[in-house]
């Protein structure tokens, strides 16, 4: 039949096929590589595989994630390692964390029970006080900001750093950041700014800054990440490309009730809902600025949850290296480059974006350290399988366990498991496969020879508690920033039964300590 005389509608249904068909081809998706978009890449914190709507958990809690989730793909075998800083420290270095030591946080070096993992003892200063080593992320590194800067992009953090606290040359703006807004460490009381101790001392420090300087500011910091980035992308004049690097400290702990939904869910829920909302915000901006059709958006995750149940069907928490503390929801939007409502089960690594997002922005791949990331441009955008197909979460000399993922199997210590058969690693199955386990284990113990030493660490963090995190600022803070440390410091326990602490104990064996 002539298509001239087709019914409107049915005209209008097939035309709309054929654009869709067309803007989603493979021959367009190779016009991905040097397109230079925006990049907007939001990190969630402890969020669980189980929590988001579009994974069973309660949609009321997260309609826009699951917005995300409809408009664009899902990622479905997305992994990082198994805690905040490794995360992050390969994620802006596309490097595995142990070959910086980023698999050992900065806090790490100042808990007895860490510091004695590394044959380490507890340092004190001249005048005799308990203080941590300094840990960061190494200055050498090349980092995705540096990389993204260096190709023309306006660079901005907003949120959660966690790759060095105290030394200037480790904060944000000396790796490559042009804007920083957020915290520097760990985790931050949501309401007062302040992190609650700063191993080894027992008491609390400031820590909110703009571009690295102290920050007086009220509000819910979720809420507050949302409207900063709201500002940063109402900035953009779009001459030049932007990435926005949005780690959330939500909904990690404190467990600080948010402003609003208390009356309907619990603290954990309502803290989820206020991320939602931080991602729509987040989401809105970009398409009320008109940057939607060249703006990749990602929202994923860093670790696993602290509570099993939200890593279901997974076995696991965060600081473990079962699945359930490294597989991750992670979304991915890009109008014409990305099937709304689809997935991909390609294996990729969170590293595996420093390659992806050199080879969009056109940017350069030359640089001194070489980058256990691999480009995955192709499977993303044009349909191609993963190029991976191993993936090393931890070698020996991490205090969790060495593991290591290589096709269907995973070798976790002395444990193996077919993840494609059993991806709930009900079934430990070493007994069965020894060739496996040792080639496995061998490859491992390779790895863990390219580790570098770690030395003595002997720059150390004095005063010991500072009034805010940032050598510089601590100099000489404000008095609004001294009364406000003072008052919660008023409020903290004054002493510890022996043997407690504010902080959790290193692991022992496959299992974190609670």
């Amino acid at each position: 039949m002539n298509r001239l005389h087709l019914p409107s509608r049915l005209a209008v249904l097939v035309f709309s096929v054929l654009v869709f068909a067309l803007s989603a081809s493979p021959a367009e998706a190779k016009e991905a590589v040097g397109s230079r978009p925006n990049i907007v890449f939001m990190l969630a914190d402890d969020m669980g595989w189980a929590q988001p709507g579009f994974n069973g958990g309660n949609k009321e809690l997260t309609p826009n994630i699951d917005k995300l989730a409809a408009k664009g793909m899902k990622l479905t075998q997305f992994y990082t390692h198994s805690v905040c800083a490794p995360t992050r420290g390969a994620f802006l270095t596309g490097r595995y964390a142990f070959r910086n030591w980023m698999d050992w946080r900065s806090e790490d070096f100042g808990k007895p029970s860490y510091l004695k993992k590394l044959g380490l003892t507890l340092a004190h200063t001249k005048e005799g006080e308990p203080t941590r080593r300094i840990h960061a992320l190494d200055t050498n590194e090349r980092t995705i900001a540096e990389a993204l800067k260096e190709a023309g992009y306006f660079t901005a953090l907003v949120g959660k750093w966690h790759c060095g606290e105290w030394l200037k040359e480790h904060l944000p703006m000396q790796q490559g950041f042009m804007h920083q807004y957020g915290h520097y460490a760990w985790g931050i009381d949501y309401y007062s700014k302040t992190i609650v101790h700063n191993a080894p001392a027992r008491f609390a420090v400031y820590d909110w800054h703009r571009n690295q300087r102290p920050l007086q500011e009220e509000g819910y910091t979720t809420d507050l990440f949302a409207a900063e980035a709201e500002r940063v992308i109402a900035g953009q004049t779009g001459q030049r490309p932007f990435f926005l690097y949005v780690p959330f400290n939500a909904v990690h702990g404190p467990l600080n009730e948010p402003p609003r939904y208390s009356d309907k869910y619990d603290v954990r829920g309502a803290m989820l809902k206020c991320l939602d909302d931080a991602v729509g915000r987040i989401v809105a901006a970009i398409d009320k600025q008109e940057f939607r059709d060249n703006t990749l958006v990602i929202f994923t995750n860093d670790n696993g949850p602290v509570l099993e149940e939200m890593s279901t069907p997974y076995r696991g928490t965060k600081n473990t290296t079962f699945e359930g503390g490294v597989r991750v929801p992670c979304l991915v939007r890009w109008p014409g480059h990305t099937k709304p409502g689809s997935s991909n089960d390609g294996m990729m690594f969170i590293a595996d974006w420093f390659s992806t997002f050199i080879t969009l922005a056109g940017g350069k791949r030359e640089q001194e350290l070489p980058v256990d990331a691999i480009d995955v441009t192709e499977m993303l955008f044009d349909g191609a399988p993963s190029p991976r197909d191993e993936i090393i979460f931890e070698v020996a000399g991490s205090v969790r366990l060495p593991t290591i993922r290589s096709g269907d199997f995973k070798l976790m210590g002395d444990m193996l498991f077919n993840i494609k058969e059993d991806p709930s690693e009900t079934t430990d199955i070493a007994g069965k496969h020894p060739k496996i386990v040792k080639k496995l284990a061998t490859r491992l113990a390779e790895a863990g020879k390219q580790r570098p030493p770690l030395g003595d660490k002997p720059l150390l963090m004095d005063p010991p508690l500072p009034y805010i995190y940032g050598l510089e600022e601590n100099e000489n803070p404000p008095q609004w920033l001294r009364e406000a440390v003072e008052k919660v410091r008023a409020t903290q326990p004054k002493s510890w039964a022996p043997g407690e602490t504010p902080w959790p104990q290193a692991p022992k064996g496959a299992h974190a300590s609670n």
